[in-house]
């Protein structure tokens, strides 16, 4: 899955949604990757959509792999202390 642009209160639920979606999926796949390259900004409501989805995957036997988060994106995860929760690859 990828997102870009801008991660924000508008935007969060349509990702909530897909994310929701390719979670429950029976049959799909044991790790959803999310391709952040491209997101130049998240929020809080953002995070939130992540953290949610991240523990929705856990319920489901799935995990989530954040790629290529831009700097930016890092420091919103280490502030908030969210790092830790998400595998991240292509740092």
């Amino acid at each position: 899955m990828h997102v870009g642009g801008e991660m924000d209160i508008d935007r969060a639920p349509m990702l909530r949604h897909a994310l929701h979606a390719a979670i429950t999926r029976p049959g799909g796949p044991e790790e959803i990757v999310i391709d952040v390259s491209d997101l130049s900004f998240c929020d809080s409501v953002g995070l939130n959509v992540l953290i949610g989805a991240r523990r929705t995957a856990a319920e489901h036997g799935r995990r989530i792999t954040l790629r290529g988060p831009q700097p930016q994106f890092l420091r919103l995860l280490d502030m908030t202390g969210a790092t830790g929760l998400f595998q991240i690859s292509g740092t």
